[in-house]
Protein backbone atom coordinates (compact mmCIF):
# COMPACT_ATOMS: atom_id res chain seq x y z
CA UNK A 1 0.00 0.00 0.00
CA UNK A 2 2.77 2.66 1.02
CA UNK A 3 5.14 1.83 -2.07
CA UNK A 4 2.10 3.42 -4.36
CA UNK A 5 2.89 7.05 -2.07
CA UNK A 6 5.72 9.03 -3.97
CA UNK A 7 7.27 10.23 -0.73
CA UNK A 8 9.90 11.97 -2.51
CA UNK A 9 7.06 14.73 -3.44
CA UNK A 10 5.52 15.19 0.13
CA UNK A 11 5.42 18.66 1.70
CA UNK A 12 7.06 16.92 5.10
CA UNK A 13 6.17 20.41 7.39
CA UNK A 14 3.00 20.72 5.86
CA UNK A 15 1.70 16.93 6.27
CA UNK A 16 3.20 16.43 9.48
CA UNK A 17 1.05 19.08 11.13
CA UNK A 18 -2.04 17.76 9.25
CA UNK A 19 -1.51 14.46 9.90
CA UNK A 20 -0.66 14.80 13.77
CA UNK A 21 -3.28 16.91 14.28
CA UNK A 22 -5.43 14.51 12.94
CA UNK A 23 -3.97 11.55 15.18
CA UNK A 24 -3.86 13.89 17.86
CA UNK A 25 -7.41 14.59 17.61
CA UNK A 26 -8.15 10.59 17.65
CA UNK A 27 -6.36 10.01 20.19
CA UNK A 28 -5.36 12.28 22.84
CA UNK A 29 -8.99 14.17 22.77
CA UNK A 30 -11.22 10.93 23.57
CA UNK A 31 -8.29 10.11 26.23
CA UNK A 32 -8.59 13.54 27.85
CA UNK A 33 -12.32 13.20 28.06
CA UNK A 34 -12.09 9.65 29.30
CA UNK A 35 -9.81 10.89 32.49
CA UNK A 36 -11.15 13.88 32.95
CA UNK A 37 -14.55 14.62 31.84
CA UNK A 38 -15.72 17.33 29.36
CA UNK A 39 -17.80 20.90 30.70
CA UNK A 40 -19.65 23.70 29.33
CA UNK A 41 -16.68 25.83 29.31
CA UNK A 42 -14.43 23.33 26.84
CA UNK A 43 -17.89 23.34 24.80
CA UNK A 44 -18.07 26.93 24.54
CA UNK A 45 -14.49 27.47 24.02
CA UNK A 46 -14.63 25.08 21.30
CA UNK A 47 -17.69 26.70 19.80
CA UNK A 48 -16.03 30.27 19.96
CA UNK A 49 -12.89 29.62 18.39
CA UNK A 50 -14.44 27.84 15.53
CA UNK A 51 -16.83 30.63 14.79
CA UNK A 52 -14.62 33.19 15.15
CA UNK A 53 -11.82 31.10 13.03
CA UNK A 54 -13.95 30.05 10.83
CA UNK A 55 -15.61 33.26 9.72
CA UNK A 56 -12.33 34.88 9.42
CA UNK A 57 -11.68 32.99 6.64
CA UNK A 58 -15.28 33.12 4.72
CA UNK A 59 -15.53 36.43 5.86
CA UNK A 60 -12.03 37.81 5.71
CA UNK A 61 -10.07 35.63 3.83
CA UNK A 62 -12.04 34.57 1.18
CA UNK A 63 -14.81 37.50 0.55
CA UNK A 64 -12.81 40.70 1.46
CA UNK A 65 -9.27 39.76 0.40
CA UNK A 66 -9.53 37.51 -2.50
CA UNK A 67 -12.78 39.17 -4.07
CA UNK A 68 -13.15 42.33 -2.79
CA UNK A 69 -16.57 41.75 -2.29
CA UNK A 70 -17.10 44.72 0.62
CA UNK A 71 -14.41 47.08 2.68
CA UNK A 72 -14.04 46.63 5.94
CA UNK A 73 -13.15 48.89 8.93
CA UNK A 74 -9.09 47.96 10.09
CA UNK A 75 -10.88 46.63 13.72
CA UNK A 76 -12.83 43.76 11.30
CA UNK A 77 -9.88 43.15 8.64
CA UNK A 78 -7.10 43.12 11.81
CA UNK A 79 -9.93 40.37 13.76
CA UNK A 80 -9.68 38.64 10.66
CA UNK A 81 -5.88 38.14 10.08
CA UNK A 82 -5.40 36.94 14.06
CA UNK A 83 -7.64 34.94 14.05
CA UNK A 84 -7.68 33.79 9.95
CA UNK A 85 -3.94 32.94 11.14
CA UNK A 86 -5.30 30.52 14.03
CA UNK A 87 -7.34 28.46 11.31
CA UNK A 88 -3.85 27.39 10.11
CA UNK A 89 -4.84 27.75 6.60
CA UNK A 90 -1.67 30.05 5.54
CA UNK A 91 -1.30 33.68 5.36
CA UNK A 92 -4.06 36.24 3.63
CA UNK A 93 -1.99 36.95 1.39
CA UNK A 94 -1.07 33.40 0.13
CA UNK A 95 -4.46 32.22 0.34
CA UNK A 96 -5.63 34.55 -2.00
CA UNK A 97 -3.28 34.77 -4.45
CA UNK A 98 -3.78 30.83 -4.45
CA UNK A 99 -7.35 31.09 -4.46
CA UNK A 100 -7.74 33.66 -7.48
CA UNK A 101 -5.62 31.94 -9.45
CA UNK A 102 -8.00 28.48 -8.58
CA UNK A 103 -10.71 31.11 -9.85
CA UNK A 104 -8.90 32.36 -13.04
CA UNK A 105 -8.11 28.35 -13.84
CA UNK A 106 -10.80 26.37 -12.58
CA UNK A 107 -10.45 22.49 -13.77
CA UNK A 108 -7.45 22.77 -15.40
CA UNK A 109 -4.01 21.99 -14.47
CA UNK A 110 -3.10 25.70 -13.16
CA UNK A 111 -5.98 25.31 -10.79
CA UNK A 112 -3.98 24.58 -7.50
CA UNK A 113 -6.83 22.34 -6.27
CA UNK A 114 -8.08 20.88 -9.39
CA UNK A 115 -10.94 18.34 -8.55
CA UNK A 116 -10.36 16.55 -12.12
CA UNK A 117 -7.54 15.39 -10.32
CA UNK A 118 -9.52 13.91 -7.88
CA UNK A 119 -11.71 14.09 -4.69
CA UNK A 120 -9.07 13.71 -3.09
CA UNK A 121 -6.24 16.20 -4.57
CA UNK A 122 -8.67 18.99 -4.31
CA UNK A 123 -9.97 18.23 -0.75
CA UNK A 124 -6.48 17.74 1.16
CA UNK A 125 -3.98 16.38 -1.63
CA UNK A 126 -3.00 19.15 -3.20
CA UNK A 127 -1.60 20.10 0.04
CA UNK A 128 -0.14 16.93 1.25
CA UNK A 129 2.32 16.91 -2.32
CA UNK A 130 2.48 20.94 -2.87
CA UNK A 131 6.62 20.95 -3.58
CA UNK A 132 5.80 23.76 -5.99
CA UNK A 133 7.95 27.06 -5.03
CA UNK A 134 5.93 29.94 -3.82
CA UNK A 135 3.56 32.38 -6.13
CA UNK A 136 5.22 35.37 -7.61
CA UNK A 137 2.01 36.80 -5.36
CA UNK A 138 1.66 38.70 -9.15
CA UNK A 139 -1.95 38.27 -8.85
CA UNK A 140 -2.73 40.46 -4.86
CA UNK A 141 -0.46 43.40 -5.42
CA UNK A 142 -3.71 45.25 -3.61
CA UNK A 143 -3.01 43.22 -1.09
CA UNK A 144 0.90 43.40 -0.67
CA UNK A 145 0.24 47.61 -0.05
CA UNK A 146 -1.87 46.73 2.79
CA UNK A 147 0.65 47.03 6.11
CA UNK A 148 -1.95 44.65 8.20
CA UNK A 149 -1.84 42.06 5.61
CA UNK A 150 1.78 41.93 5.35
CA UNK A 151 2.50 41.99 9.19
CA UNK A 152 0.39 38.90 8.94
CA UNK A 153 2.01 37.40 6.24
CA UNK A 154 5.71 37.70 8.13
CA UNK A 155 4.44 36.71 11.44
CA UNK A 156 1.47 33.84 10.53
CA UNK A 157 3.06 30.92 12.49
CA UNK A 158 3.67 32.76 15.26
CA UNK A 159 0.23 34.28 15.51
CA UNK A 160 -1.51 31.21 14.99
CA UNK A 161 0.37 29.02 17.39
CA UNK A 162 -0.61 31.36 20.03
CA UNK A 163 -3.97 32.38 18.84
CA UNK A 164 -4.78 28.29 18.16
CA UNK A 165 -3.01 26.79 20.87
CA UNK A 166 -2.11 28.84 23.88
CA UNK A 167 -4.94 31.33 23.72
CA UNK A 168 -7.19 28.86 24.77
CA UNK A 169 -4.73 27.11 27.10
CA UNK A 170 -4.67 30.08 28.82
CA UNK A 171 -7.86 30.69 29.07
CA UNK A 172 -8.74 27.36 30.34
CA UNK A 173 -6.13 27.55 33.08
CA UNK A 174 -7.95 30.39 34.79
CA UNK A 175 -10.77 28.64 34.15
CA UNK A 176 -9.67 25.37 36.02
CA UNK A 177 -6.11 24.70 36.27
CA UNK A 178 -3.77 22.84 34.09
CA UNK A 179 -6.26 19.56 33.24
CA UNK A 180 -8.33 22.58 31.93
CA UNK A 181 -5.68 24.00 30.60
CA UNK A 182 -4.98 20.95 28.52
CA UNK A 183 -8.13 20.17 27.71
CA UNK A 184 -8.85 23.81 26.27
CA UNK A 185 -5.63 23.16 24.27
CA UNK A 186 -6.65 19.86 23.09
CA UNK A 187 -10.55 20.46 22.18
CA UNK A 188 -10.73 24.04 21.36
CA UNK A 189 -6.91 24.08 19.65
CA UNK A 190 -6.03 20.47 18.08
CA UNK A 191 -9.56 19.34 17.57
CA UNK A 192 -11.19 22.39 16.23
CA UNK A 193 -8.11 23.15 13.49
CA UNK A 194 -8.44 19.86 12.33
CA UNK A 195 -12.68 20.20 11.85
CA UNK A 196 -12.60 23.69 10.86
CA UNK A 197 -9.98 22.83 8.41
CA UNK A 198 -11.66 20.26 6.94
CA UNK A 199 -15.02 22.02 6.63
CA UNK A 200 -12.76 24.60 4.52
CA UNK A 201 -11.15 22.48 2.61
CA UNK A 202 -14.86 20.76 1.69
CA UNK A 203 -15.20 24.21 -0.35
CA UNK A 204 -12.39 23.16 -2.57
CA UNK A 205 -13.27 19.42 -2.92
CA UNK A 206 -17.11 18.23 -2.11
CA UNK A 207 -18.57 22.14 -3.57
CA UNK A 208 -17.47 21.10 -6.40
CA UNK A 209 -18.42 17.45 -6.30
CA UNK A 210 -22.16 17.52 -5.44
CA UNK A 211 -25.14 19.67 -5.63
CA UNK A 212 -26.52 21.32 -8.61
CA UNK A 213 -25.63 24.09 -11.23
CA UNK A 214 -28.16 26.47 -11.46
CA UNK A 215 -26.62 29.47 -12.48
CA UNK A 216 -23.92 27.89 -15.01
CA UNK A 217 -22.36 24.27 -16.43
CA UNK A 218 -19.17 25.95 -17.36
CA UNK A 219 -17.33 24.81 -14.88
CA UNK A 220 -17.56 22.00 -12.02
CA UNK A 221 -18.51 24.31 -9.25
CA UNK A 222 -22.16 23.34 -7.41
CA UNK A 223 -25.38 24.95 -5.16
CA UNK A 224 -25.53 22.73 -2.12
CA UNK A 225 -27.69 23.88 1.12
CA UNK A 226 -25.90 20.65 2.82
CA UNK A 227 -22.30 22.23 2.02
CA UNK A 228 -23.59 25.72 3.04
CA UNK A 229 -24.44 23.97 6.88
CA UNK A 230 -20.72 22.90 7.18
CA UNK A 231 -19.13 25.99 5.02
CA UNK A 232 -20.49 28.71 7.16
CA UNK A 233 -22.70 29.63 3.36
CA UNK A 234 -20.09 28.81 1.37
CA UNK A 235 -21.88 25.78 -0.23
CA UNK A 236 -23.53 27.68 -2.90
CA UNK A 237 -20.67 27.66 -4.74
CA UNK A 238 -22.24 27.61 -8.60
CA UNK A 239 -23.72 31.31 -7.67
CA UNK A 240 -20.24 32.09 -6.24
CA UNK A 241 -18.24 31.11 -9.57
CA UNK A 242 -20.70 32.83 -11.72
CA UNK A 243 -20.62 35.96 -9.53
CA UNK A 244 -17.70 35.78 -7.74
CA UNK A 245 -17.54 39.42 -7.08
CA UNK A 246 -20.87 39.16 -4.88
CA UNK A 247 -20.72 39.65 -1.15
CA UNK A 248 -23.48 36.86 -0.84
CA UNK A 249 -23.61 33.34 -1.98
CA UNK A 250 -26.08 31.99 -0.98
CA UNK A 251 -28.43 34.62 -2.56
CA UNK A 252 -31.76 33.46 -2.68
CA UNK A 253 -33.50 35.07 0.77
CA UNK A 254 -34.03 31.39 2.18
CA UNK A 255 -30.96 30.29 1.83
CA UNK A 256 -28.24 29.96 4.60
CA UNK A 257 -25.41 32.30 4.62
CA UNK A 258 -24.11 33.71 7.77
CA UNK A 259 -21.67 35.31 6.13
CA UNK A 260 -23.44 37.44 4.49
CA UNK A 261 -25.42 38.18 7.53
CA UNK A 262 -22.19 39.44 9.21
CA UNK A 263 -20.99 41.54 6.55
CA UNK A 264 -24.21 42.93 6.19
CA UNK A 265 -24.86 43.23 10.52
CA UNK A 266 -21.04 44.85 10.30
CA UNK A 267 -22.58 47.35 7.34
CA UNK A 268 -25.41 48.47 9.53
CA UNK A 269 -22.72 49.40 12.08
CA UNK A 270 -20.48 51.09 10.52
CA UNK A 271 -17.96 48.80 9.69
CA UNK A 272 -18.13 47.47 6.89
CA UNK A 273 -19.18 49.46 3.46
CA UNK A 274 -19.42 49.40 -0.63
CA UNK A 275 -21.49 45.89 -0.35
CA UNK A 276 -21.18 44.46 -4.25
CA UNK A 277 -24.07 42.95 -5.48
CA UNK A 278 -25.06 41.36 -8.75
CA UNK A 279 -28.54 43.17 -9.99
CA UNK A 280 -31.46 40.47 -9.66
CA UNK A 281 -32.33 40.57 -13.42
CA UNK A 282 -28.65 39.69 -13.77
CA UNK A 283 -29.03 36.47 -11.93
CA UNK A 284 -32.14 35.31 -13.59
CA UNK A 285 -31.38 35.63 -16.59
CA UNK A 286 -28.11 33.42 -15.84
CA UNK A 287 -30.45 31.26 -14.82
CA UNK A 288 -32.61 31.45 -17.67
CA UNK A 289 -29.43 31.20 -20.21
CA UNK A 290 -28.61 27.99 -18.01
CA UNK A 291 -32.15 26.13 -18.46
CA UNK A 292 -32.34 26.77 -21.81
CA UNK A 293 -29.62 24.74 -21.81
CA UNK A 294 -30.16 21.87 -19.80
CA UNK A 295 -33.41 21.80 -22.03
CA UNK A 296 -31.33 21.30 -25.06
CA UNK A 297 -29.15 18.89 -23.89
CA UNK A 298 -32.17 16.71 -22.60
CA UNK A 299 -34.09 16.89 -26.02
CA UNK A 300 -30.26 16.20 -28.15
CA UNK A 301 -29.47 13.65 -25.76
CA UNK A 302 -32.25 11.44 -24.75
CA UNK A 303 -34.55 9.64 -27.12
CA UNK A 304 -37.99 10.92 -25.44
CA UNK A 305 -41.53 9.68 -26.15
CA UNK A 306 -43.57 12.22 -28.01
CA UNK A 307 -45.43 13.56 -25.37
CA UNK A 308 -42.28 13.85 -23.26
CA UNK A 309 -40.67 15.72 -26.49
CA UNK A 310 -43.64 17.35 -26.56
CA UNK A 311 -44.02 18.80 -23.02
CA UNK A 312 -40.24 19.77 -22.32
CA UNK A 313 -40.04 21.48 -26.23
CA UNK A 314 -43.36 23.67 -25.02
CA UNK A 315 -41.16 24.72 -21.51
CA UNK A 316 -37.96 25.28 -23.51
CA UNK A 317 -40.43 27.93 -25.90
CA UNK A 318 -41.94 29.52 -23.30
CA UNK A 319 -38.15 30.19 -21.65
CA UNK A 320 -37.16 31.41 -25.63
CA UNK A 321 -39.90 33.42 -25.99
CA UNK A 322 -39.36 35.18 -22.09
CA UNK A 323 -35.78 35.49 -23.17
CA UNK A 324 -36.47 37.14 -26.17
CA UNK A 325 -39.27 39.67 -24.33
CA UNK A 326 -36.31 40.75 -21.82
CA UNK A 327 -34.03 41.28 -24.57
CA UNK A 328 -36.18 44.07 -26.16
CA UNK A 329 -36.75 45.43 -22.55
CA UNK A 330 -33.23 45.72 -22.44
CA UNK A 331 -32.14 47.10 -25.98
CA UNK A 332 -35.50 49.83 -24.76
CA UNK A 333 -33.77 50.42 -21.60
CA UNK A 334 -37.28 50.17 -19.97
CA UNK A 335 -37.59 49.93 -16.13
CA UNK A 336 -37.79 46.09 -15.24
CA UNK A 337 -40.35 45.41 -12.65
CA UNK A 338 -40.24 43.31 -9.88
CA UNK A 339 -43.50 41.93 -11.70
CA UNK A 340 -41.43 40.83 -14.35
CA UNK A 341 -38.63 39.65 -12.05
CA UNK A 342 -41.19 36.86 -10.68
CA UNK A 343 -42.55 35.86 -13.68
CA UNK A 344 -38.65 35.04 -15.28
CA UNK A 345 -38.14 33.16 -11.85
CA UNK A 346 -41.50 31.17 -12.59
CA UNK A 347 -40.92 30.49 -16.38
CA UNK A 348 -37.22 28.98 -14.59
CA UNK A 349 -38.70 26.76 -12.10
CA UNK A 350 -41.04 25.79 -14.53
CA UNK A 351 -38.53 24.97 -17.13
CA UNK A 352 -36.35 22.97 -14.38
CA UNK A 353 -39.15 20.87 -13.04
CA UNK A 354 -40.35 19.78 -16.30
CA UNK A 355 -36.79 18.35 -16.32
CA UNK A 356 -36.95 17.08 -13.01
CA UNK A 357 -40.39 15.78 -13.91
CA UNK A 358 -39.14 13.70 -16.90
CA UNK A 359 -36.68 12.63 -15.42
CA UNK A 360 -38.53 10.66 -12.66
CA UNK A 361 -40.46 9.18 -15.33
CA UNK A 362 -37.70 7.90 -17.11
CA UNK A 363 -36.08 6.53 -13.73
CA UNK A 364 -39.60 4.86 -12.92
CA UNK A 365 -40.06 3.35 -16.38
CA UNK A 366 -36.38 1.89 -16.38
CA UNK A 367 -37.15 0.34 -13.18
CA UNK A 368 -40.31 -1.49 -14.15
Amino acid sequence: MFSRIPFEKVNWVTSSFLIGTFVLSLTAVPLYIWHFGIDWFQIALFFVMFAACGFSITLGYHRLYSHLSFQAHWTVRLFVLIFGAAAFENSALLWACEHRTHHKHVDHDEDPYDISKGLFHAHIGWLLFKLSPPPPFDNVSDMKRDPLVMWQHRNVQYIGAFVAFIFPAILGYFWGGWPSALGAFLIAGVARVVFLQHCTFCINSLCHYIGTRPYSSKCSARDSWIMAVFTFGEGYHNFHHEFQHDYRNGVKPWQFDPTKWIIWTLAKFGLASKLRTVPSEKILLSELAEAQRQLETHLEKHDLPAAARAYITGAYERLQATANEWAQFKAAQMEITREMLAGLSQEIRDAVASLKLRHLDEKAGSAS
